[in-house]
């Protein structure tokens, strides 16, 4: 399960994000301008997106990998495909 709490609002807005699978839990700061979660996700809600950013990250990664604090705009240098899949991943929804 993946939970996100937005914690400030602004730009950047910064985001708490658990992660709970397995029977384990990771916690994760996310940074993200609003005209890249714009960008990225459309109308969607900033959580929306920032959520199905990390279902992305989980499909190739442990969630022991993923970084502790991060801004959203990092995972496209680690995984390049990540901009062009994650309308992808908005419109499957959460799992």
């Amino acid at each position: 399960m993946i939970d996100v709490l937005q914690r400030k609002a602004g730009d950047p807005a910064v985001f708490e994000v658990t992660v709970s699978e397995g029977g384990g839990r990771t916690r994760h700061d996310v940074t993200a301008r609003a005209a890249d979660l714009a960008r990225l996700g459309g109308a969607a809600k900033p959580e929306t997106v920032v959520a199905a950013a990390f279902r992305f990250l989980l499909d190739r990664e442990p969630k022991e990998a993923i970084l502790r604090s991060f801004d959203l705009t990092v995972i496209g240098r680690y995984f390049p495909e990540f901009e062009r899949q994650l309308p992808d991943y908005l419109r499957a929804g959460p799992r």
